[in-house]
């Protein structure tokens, strides 16, 4: 049952008490995939959980340096690696795209930790110019 974070698996325990312990490996992704969506647009400094929960602002970032994309990848990774425990060897990856488009992609390749084995992932994010980072796999 480990497919779902904690409180996700404490509310399925109290509906369904006699719920297989074996994990379905696409509701781990579903998991993970709504996990890094919500910790990769929480803006750090917002949460009580921990002030570096989260990912900073990237809007000074953004129009001041030429090395924001390599900025935004380690923030990303650092994240992902410390609020993510499902996920490991956790690299990410720039991808340019064409002049024009008012958004940065990223490739994020990891490895997913589930039934005691582990598998190779990769997802797709996209930050948008609202600041917000969709996730997709």
């Amino acid at each position: 049952m480990r497919e779902a974070r904690l409180l996700e698996r404490i509310r399925m325990r109290a509906k369904m008490p006699d719920r297989s312990m074996t994990e379905d490996p696409n509701k781990v992704v579903d998991s993970v995939m709504a996990h890094l969506q919500n910790v990769l647009n929480t803006r750090q400094g917002g949460v009580q959980i921990a002030e570096d929960y989260g990912l900073p602002d990237f809007n000074d970032v953004l129009h001041s340096q030429a090395g924001a994309p390599r900025e935004i990848e380690k923030s990303i990774r650092q994240t992902i690696q410390k609020y993510e425990p499902r996920l490991r060897a956790v690299r990410v990856r720039y991808i340019p795209i064409e002049e024009g488009l008012l958004s940065l992609n990223f490739e994020i390749h990891a490895r997913l930790a589930f039934d005691n084995a582990e598998e190779a992932i990769v997802f797709e994010s996209q930050l948008g110019q609202d600041g917000k980072i969709t996730i997709r796999r």
